[in-house]
């Protein structure tokens, strides 16, 4: 039997990690595994999303810290937090103190003390600072440079592809009309860049300008020193919090009436074929279509393109068919035109990328497009980015293509914690309106991965440690809260218009919707069950019965999503994720209604997991609404259908 912990996070996680904090007029949170201070707001604006230290490797990997010492104090208008630090990963040993401090003046301060206690390269160590998109983007603010003159800017509305703001003292905006809210930075230059070009839903702040050639050497006994102050006056006049300290409630628009965009799945990397039991349960899903990525340069391309072409007949679904050639394009094309005519392959899309490329080069995408026309002339082309939509953005398409825009997403490219995650979602339609702006297209995102996606081609074990998950696996993956946590995004995603289809996850093992029959190789840390479904597959089965939405507003996005769905009849369903890891009670306007209520939570996870037809076969609880209101009470990270009668 699997701990409340694993079957919301997939893994042990504390519970009581987040402290709340007061400073003046702010409010804020800290988090005490990681020594951040998140969500500093006033009301219901955030000032700024977080403030924290990293130590980025030669690769950009983040080395987490281990905190030790940690003392807080804290009283009604401010606090003081200090603790002890250690990033060691591989050749890095580095020791940090940070002391964070919060005034009733409105004042914040994060300083940060280490000292390397090996010789190692690094990308990036020191203080970085978060500021949120959804009060920011598009709005005036002021630079500082070191020199002392100041500049005026704007917070760029689309993602800017480079960093907006170079050689930055401090910072200050409005976030409130009337609140003037700065930040002062010491000990290094720093400069900003769009973390939206990774989907991340914010702008950051950090140090060491990239113009700086990285991987640096620290030396042994290297010592670095940093600070950032956010300063915030209290306004005249108090802002009192609306929706913050209420519960969530959704409504729904009845307008307008939406298409339900088209999902898939990639095919499964570890090459294992679907058994009779797994086409079954993915039949039931109604699939869009399945990805299969054709990698040139790997030995085994025929076999796994084979087995994808087996498995998308079995199916009942085509193949989106993402190709990455080499350094011979043209006889890779030619001897791949052979291999697909011989299976007869139904593909509905082909994704052309090149190996070594950010972006496929328009002549690429030329010839592909004119080598592949044999296949079916009708059959659309895509290209873009296979890594981080930052590639597209940086190397956009000419205004001509005859490519759909594509790119992956993934909320994990800097942290990994589950509020970042949530916070993410708002980035990846951002990155879609972005898009739009250079190549006003039908955007096609593909894949969608809790974590930076496997590099194509390489093997199983590759990116990873012995006796470690690998880089590209999170346990979140079989957990209540990566399924809520896909709701979210396709709740984020469903209402746009521009998007030509999402492809999310695999179909089997530690990156899928469902376990292999044989388990996975390191149960100790995804501890899977052999054989069984994911939560996750339950939100793809809850889609499948209907093709239309109703757009769905949450008031509290970060704590709430949710979608409406319409089947051929007209009934209405609605799908309600818990993103957050203690129970809410929550209302849904619906008008005078009864509904049946069934809920995918920690009561009832183990048996939807083992026994997902007979879970599936429940119609749930019947509920019937009070003052035009359903009320639900949603266990962590909870997954609710609630079927309208």
């Amino acid at each position: 039997m699997h701990s409340l912990s694993i079957l919301r996070f997939g893994t042990e996680v504390p519970s009581d990690d987040i402290v709340p904090l007061n400073a003046g007029t702010l409010t804020l949170l800290f988090e005490k595994s990681t020594g951040f201070l998140r969500n500093i707001r006033m009301g219901d604006h955030e000032i700024v999303r977080c403030i924290y230290a990293a130590v980025r490797d030669p690769e950009w990997k983040t080395v987490r810290p281990v905190l030790s010492g940690l003392q807080i104090e804290k009283h009604a208008s401010g606090f003081r937090i200090t603790f002890d630090a250690v990033c060691r990963r591989d050749s890095i040993d580095f020791r940090w103190t940070g002391v964070l401090t919060g005034t009733p003046e409105g004042t914040i301060s994060f300083e940060f003390d280490g000292t390397a206690e090996s010789d190692f390269r690094r990308n990036r160590i020191g203080i970085c600072v978060l500021h949120p998109i959804l009060e920011c983007a598009g709005k005036p603010c002021s630079i500082e440079k070191p020199d002392g003159t100041l500049e005026p800017g704007v917070f760029p509305e689309a993602i800017s592809p480079h960093q907006p703001f170079r050689q930055i003292r401090a910072i200050s905006h409005e976030p409130i009309p009337g609140v003037r809210a700065g930040v002062r930075f010491e000990g290094d230059v720093f400069e900003m860049e769009d973390q939206r070009n990774w989907t991340d839903a914010s702008f950051k702040t950090y140090s060491t300008p990239l113009e700086i050639p990285f991987p640096a050497d620290v030396p042994k006994g290297t010592r670095i020193q940093q600070k950032a102050t956010l300063s915030v006056p209290a306004p005249a006049r108090k802002i009192l919090s609306v929706n913050l300290g209420r519960g969530a409630q959704l409504s729904i628009s009845t307008t307008p009436v939406l298409g339900k965009p088209r999902i898939g799945l990639c095919t499964a990397h570890h090459g294992n074929p679907l058994s009779q039991r797994e086409i079954e349960r993915l039949r039931t899903l109604n699939l869009s279509h399945l990805r299969i990525d054709t990698h040139f340069a790997a030995p085994d391309w025929i076999e796994r393109f084979k087995l994808a072409a087996r498995e998308s007949t079995a199916l009942g679904v085509p193949l989106h068919a993402a190709l990455i050639l080499g350094a011979n394009p043209e006889s890779e094309l030619e001897e791949f035109i052979v291999l697909a005519k011989s299976l007869q392959a139904t593909i509905s899309l082909w994704l052309i990328f090149q190996e070594s490329h950010p972006s496929a080069p328009e002549s690429l995408i030329r010839l592909a497009k004119q080598k592949l026309a044999p296949l079916g002339p009708n059959i659309l082309v895509a290209a873009g980015a296979d890594r981080f939509f930052t590639e597209l953005n940086r190397n956009r398409p000419d205004a001509d293509s005859q490519a759909l825009p594509c790119f992956p997403i993934t909320p994990q490219a800097h942290a990994i914690d589950s509020m970042t995650m949530v916070e993410n979602l708002a980035a990846q339609i951002h990155a879609v309106d972005t898009t739009q702006t250079f190549a006003p297209r039908a955007t096609v995102i593909s894949p969608i991965t809790l974590r930076p996606r496997r590099t194509p081609g390489t093997s199983i074990e590759g990116n990873t440690r012995p006796g470690q998950l690998p880089d590209w696996v999170d346990p979140r993956q079989m957990s209540l809260f990566g399924a809520s946590w896909t709701l979210g995004s396709i709740a984020r995603m469903a209402p746009c218009a521009q998007i030509h289809s999402i492809t999310y996850f695999e179909t089997t093992g530690w990156t899928g919707i469902m376990e292999g029959e044989n388990g996975c190789a390191l149960p100790e840390l995804f501890p899977s069950i052999p054989g069984s479904v994911f939560p996750v597959y339950h939100l793809l089965a809850d889609l499948a019965d209907c093709n239309r939405l109703y757009p769905t507003h949450s008031s509290h996005p970060l704590q709430l999503e949710a979608i409406t769905l319409l089947d051929s009849k007209n009934r209405r369903r609605i799908l309600v994720a818990n993103l957050l890891g203690e129970t809410q009670e929550i209302k849904i306007k619906t008008g005078t209604c009864q509904a049946r209520v069934r809920y995918l939570d920690e009561t009832t996870a183990m048996e939807a997991m083992q026994s997902p037809e007979t879970f599936r076969s429940r119609q749930g609880d019947l509920l019937e609404s009070a003052a035009g209101k359903l009320s639900l009470n949603l266990l962590p990270c909870a997954l609710t259908r609630v079927d309208i009668l």
